[in-house]
């Protein structure tokens, strides 16, 4: 993936294309989920453009190692990183990266779906097909016949 863009554009690219993920403003600031959890964050820390995500504790240890990465406020003790995204030289180490987080914050059969090669259903059709399935269920109740 090419440097031009910025940060925040490289980072919807990767993680809305996971399964089941959404862009969120949270504490101010870009974050993107995988259900209602955070695998991923943009923004601002101390006046640098960064990003953030979750990694093993072994891997996150060995990677604040590299100067470009450093131990996230708060979280940082629970494998949360920090990178500088200014000194981002290659998008796909940082798919890796995000990939990493995504897969220990998202629900097993999420991840699992997503290995099978499974492609994510379009929003509005998962909401409607979801809206659908609750009504029919209703409506079968009341009649006492099976949908």
């Amino acid at each position: 993936m090419k440097k031009t863009g910025s940060p925040l554009d490289h980072m919807r690219a990767i993680c809305l294309a996971l399964p089941e993920t959404k862009e969120t403003l949270t504490w101010g600031q870009p974050h993107f989920r995988v259900g209602e959890k955070i695998f991923a964050g943009c923004g601002d820390e101390k006046g640098r453009a960064v990003i953030g995500f979750k990694l093993d504790m072994d891997h996150a240890d060995a990677v604040i190692q590299d100067p470009r990465f450093w131990r996230a406020p708060y979280v940082g003790h629970k494998g949360w990183v920090s990178m500088d995204a200014s000194r981002v030289d290659d998008w796909n180490e940082v798919r890796a990266l995000i990939q990493e987080s995504y897969r220990l914050i998202a629900p097993k059969k999420t991840v699992a779906r997503m290995d099978a090669g499974e492609a994510a259903a379009p929003r509005a059709v998962r909401k409607t097909a979801g809206k659908k399935t609750a009504a029919r269920k209703t409506t079968s109740h009341k009649t006492g016949r099976r949908a």
